[in-house]
C-alpha cells in the first residue's frame, strides 16, 4: 500500500474497488452497522494518505447520495409523519440544544486551537459535511481546514456510532431480516424500478438548488410518490452497494497528503472537539429517549452530529426508528443553513476579541 502511488490509476481503481468490496463484506460478517460504506471509506483513507492519484467524481457521490435517499424514502410511512408531526416540539428543542453545544466546542476551537473564527464555526457546524463546506467557502473560511474538521468528524461519529450500535442492537430473527430486506430482494418489478430509476435521476438534476438538495430531493419525490401509492420504491441491492462504496471512497480519498499536512498541526483539536461535541450529543440523547419514550439507540442517531446520509444508513442497517433520525437530522440541517452564518459572525466576533485582548 506504501507503494501506491507508484502504480497506475487503472490499478488503483482495481485495488480500491477489490479490497473495499472485501472489507465492506469482512466488517459486515462481523455486524458492524454500515459495514459497506465503511470499509471504502477507511480504505480511501490509508489509501490517500499514501498518496493515490484517484478520486471519485462528485457527480458520483451526488448519485450516491441520491440514492440514499429514495432508500430512506422507502422507510417512510403516514405513521411515520405522524409521529415526526407530533413530537415536533422535542425535535425542535433537541436541534436547538446541538447548534449551542456546536457553538460552545467552535469557542473552544478557537481558544485552545488557535484556529481562524470563521473556519472553526463552520468545522464545527453539526449539518451535512458536503453542504458546510460548500458554504463556508462563501463566507471566506478556509475549506481545507473546514473539510478535514468535517470529516474527520463524519469519521468519528460513523466509529462510534458503529461501536455503540454494535453493542445495543438487538439481533434480529433470520426471517425478520429477510422482511425487513423486501426493498432489495421481493418483488423485483420493472416498472417500480424504473420509477425509482427516475426519481433518482430526476431528484438529483433539481437537488442543485439547494444545500444538501442531492439527498434531500430524491427523499422527499419518493416519499410522496410512495405514501400517494404510485410506486413502490426498489434499490437493488448490487446498486446500493455500488452506492454506500462511491460515498464512502468519495469522503475517504479526498484525505491526500497535502491536505493532511496542512491541518497536522490542528489535528489533536479536531480530534478532541469533534470527540467532545459527539458525547455531548450523546448525553443530550438520554434526554431525548426519555421524553419521546423511544429506544436509546434511535436517540443517539437522531442527536449524533453526523451527516444526514451516512447516519440514515446505519438507522436503516440497525432498524432503528429511521423516521425519528431523518427528521431531526433533516431539521437540524436546514436550521444550521439558516443560521450558520449568524454563528459564523458570532464565532469569528470571539476569536477577533480574543485577538485583541492579547
Amino acid at each position: 500500500m506504501l507503494g501506491i502511488a507508484n502504480v497506475s490509476v487503472t490499478k488503483q481503481w482495481l485495488y480500491f474497488w477489490v479490497l473495499a468490496l472485501l472489507l465492506g463484506l469482512l466488517l459486515e460478517q462481523a455486524s458492524i452497522p454500515a459495514a459497506l460504506l465503511l470499509g471504502p471509506m477507511l480504505l480511501g483513507i490509508v489509501m490517500g494518505g499514501c498518496g493515490a492519484k484517484i478520486s471519485v467524481p462528485k457527480v458520483c457521490f451526488k448519485y450516491s447520495q441520491g440514492l440514499v435517499g429514495c432508500l430512506i424514502a422507502h422507510a417512510v410511512s403516514v405513521h411515520v409523519l405522524l409521529e415526526i408531526i407530533n413530537d415536533w416540539q422535542v425535535m425542535l428543542l433537541a436541534t436547538l440544544v446541538t447548534m449551542l453545544l456546536s457553538v460552545i466546542v467552535g469557542m473552544l476551537s478557537v481558544r485552545f486551537g488557535g484556529l481562524p473564527g470563521a473556519t472553526a464555526a463552520w468545522g464545527t457546524s453539526p449539518g451535512g459535511a458536503s453542504a458546510m463546506v460548500a458554504m463556508a467557502e462563501d463566507y471566506g473560511a478556509d475549506t481545507r481546514v473546514v473539510a478535514t474538521m468535517q470529516y474527520i468528524r463524519v469519521i468519528c461519529v460513523v466509529l462510534m456510532v458503529a461501536l455503540v450500535s454494535h453493542c445495543l442492537a438487538e439481533p434480529l430473527p433470520k426471517e425478520l431480516i429477510t422482511v425487513n430486506h423486501s426493498i432489495i430482494h421481493a418483488q423485483q418489478n420493472v416498472v417500480d424500478l424504473l420509477i425509482t430509476l427516475s426519481i433518482l435521476i430526476i431528484g438529483v438534476g433539481l437537488g442543485r438548488f439547494i444545500p444538501a438538495g442531492y439527498l434531500l430531493i430524491p427523499m422527499v419525490l419518493g416519499s410522496i410518490c410512495q405514501l400517494l401509492g404510485w410506486v413502490n420504491l426498489i434499490i437493488p441491492h448490487g446498486l446500493l452497494m455500488i452506492g454506500y462504496a462511491v460515498m464512502g471512497g468519495y469522503i475517504g480519498l479526498r484525505f491526500d497528503k497535502a491536505t493532511l499536512r496542512y491541518v497536522m498541526y490542528a489535528m489533536p483539536i479536531m480530534m478532541a472537539t469533534s470527540m467532545l461535541l459527539i458525547i455531548l450529543c450523546a448525553m443530550s440523547a438520554f434526554v431525548v429517549a426519555w421524553w419521546l419514550g423511544v429506544d436509546y439507540l434511535s436517540a443517539y442517531l437522531a442527536t449524533s452530529p453526523g451527516g444526514l446520509d451516512s447516519l440514515s444508513i446505519v438507522a436503516i442497517e440497525v432498524h432503528a426508528d429511521v423516521g425519528l433520525v431523518v427528521a431531526m437530522q433533516t431539521l437540524r440541517l436546514f436550521a444550521v443553513i439558516l443560521i450558520g452564518p449568524l454563528l459564523t459572525k458570532f464565532i469569528a466576533s470571539f476569536a477577533l476579541q480574543r485577538a485583541k485582548n492579547r
